[in-house]
């Protein structure tokens, strides 16, 4: 086999891709990766959109501001005094980019220890051949690579409001929250989506006025109405001002910064005046470039590529995972789909179960959850029974001093089957995995009473929300 012939391509280096990638190498298939993003000094940065403007950066940050305002207004409580507290913004994304070149670096080590052949540049289709598909590299150096299987891992982009171009200096994506140079007096926030509250937090930590402008009448409508509840009771306790049931009208943009009209709720009309605006109303697939048209792969109407519950498109042996198919936009859910693809070319069955993918958002408090909420509980005509947790009632919560939020477990009314789980509160993001496994293992909510947590930790609220699905509670 030469060096331009592969077992398996995978186009796309993101979180699905490179995962992917690895896997396929593992089981023994010539695996190449092709990768276009670059970092400032025009080298490499695999890890798609996670690594270099989503995921990874945005924790980066959402950490030193969390930092910040701890050290502003809670050590005074630990009896730790301050004098003159300041933020040198420069520095805090500096050490954002130093964490994304380490995750960067770290994917590239890994395709070396794995022997993945790495190609810098946009690949795209080219034709059908007898053995596979001629993939096309656009980058510094031009290659036509041949792979027997493909699998496609593009990723997706922000959606922009239409007419209203993200320029990222004033009208920014999830790419400009990112970097915005200094502390903004005001910020605007189009959508109240995961990334929109993650950059909000933000910089409302670091002293900006954020104003969020949601086009639903709910909050966070995906989520359990009595989490959401509960998220939007602290988020406007924080100084967060969110308007839901607006309907945008003009943006503008100036020296100044940004005008956006919009109508309330009420259906008055008003003007928001903010320095910088953040759109986050969603991502679009990412298969510009891709020419899929060259070898007729099937695409929907929003440019998503069509996929089985394989991940296998309309051709033999090309397959797609990740964002630019069907499903939540997750970088775990592509990461799980990269690894069944790459061990279905293999021969093997894996399978990848969307209910027990687990949902994250990395505000102060945390959201977590898994599974169904309430609300689908109740439109499917499900009995189901409830329990609910307060933090405030757990030890190590109040020894943290952040007693915000609650656990909920929802339950088959007749079987005790876990069916939901949800937290909102510190650490919720960790607290999750145990209702995942839970779930995966087809747990009742009394499963998880009778097992032992250690004391004192948060994962105790775990178990006495299971506890109160049973009216027994302990601990409150």
């Amino acid at each position: 086999m030469s060096s331009k012939n592969f077992d398996v391509i995978v186009i796309g280096g993101g979180p699905g891709g490179y995962i992917a990638a690895i896997r396929a190498a593992q089981l023994g298939f010539a695996t190449a990766c092709i990768d276009e993003w670059t970092n400032a000094a025009g080298g490499p940065a695999p890890g798609g959109t996670c690594t270099n403007v989503g995921c990874i950066p945005s924790k980066a940050l959402l950490q030193s501001s969390e930092h910040f305002e701890h050290a502003g207004k809670h050590f005074a409580a630990h009896g730790i005094g301050l004098k003159d507290l300041s933020i040198d913004v420069a520095k805090m994304l500096a050490r954002k980019d130093t964490v994304v070149k380490q995750n960067n670096d770290g994917i590239l080590y890994l395709f070396k220890k794995n022997k993945v052949g790495f190609f810098h540049g946009r690949g795209s289709f080219v034709k059908a051949v007898d053995d596979g598909y001629e993939i096309a590299v656009a980058g510094a150096a031009n290659e036509t690579l041949v792979g027997k299987q493909v699998i496609v891992a593009t990723g997706s982009t922000a959606r922009a409001l239409p007419g209203v171009a993200f320029d990222e200096q004033r009208i920014l994506s999830n790419d400009g929250a990112l970097r915005i140079p200094a502390v903004p007096k005001t910020l605007g926030l189009i959508g109240s989506g995961v990334i929109g509250l993650e950059m909000g937090s933000v910089w409302r930590r670091l002293g900006a006025q954020v104003t969020v402008l949601e086009a639903l009448p709910t909050f966070l409508g995906a989520v359990d109405e009595q989490i959401a509840k509960e998220a939007h009771k602290a988020f406007t306790k924080q100084g967060l001002r969110i308007e839901l049931g607006v309907k945008v009208g003009e943006v503008n943009a100036g020296a100044d910064g940004v005008t956006v009209a919009y109508t309330d709720a009420k259906g008055a009309a008003q003007s928001l005046q903010v320095e910088r605006l953040i759109v986050s109303i969603g991502r679009v697939p990412n298969t510009t470039g891709l020419n899929a048209e060259a070898v007729g792969l099937r695409l929907d109407e929003r440019g998503a590529i069509v996929v089985d519950d394989d991940c296998r498109t309309n051709l033999p042996g090309v397959w797609a995972v990740g964002d630019v198919v069907r499903g939540p936009m997750l970088a775990h859910k592509a990461e799980e789909e990269g690894v069944a693809v790459a061990e279905r070319i293999a021969g093997q069955h894996p399978h990848v179960d969307f209910n027990t993918v687990p949902w994250v958002i990395y505000t102060s408090p945390e959201i977590a959850w898994v599974g169904q909420t309430e609300q689908q509980l109740k439109a499917a005509g499900r009995a189901y029974r409830a329990g609910t947790f307060p933090f405030s009632a757990n030890g190590r919560a109040r020894a943290l001093g952040d007693t915000t939020g609650m656990v909920k477990f929802l339950a088959d009314a007749g079987t005790d089957e876990i069916l939901g789980v949800h937290i909102v509160g510190p650490m919720a993001s960790e607290l999750i995995a145990e209702a995942v496994v839970a779930m995966e293992f087809r747990a009742s909510s009394e499963d998880i009473a009778r097992i032992c947590h250690a004391h004192p930790s948060l994962s105790e609220a775990t178990k006495e929300a299971a506890l109160a699905v049973d009216k027994r509670t302990l601990n409150f």
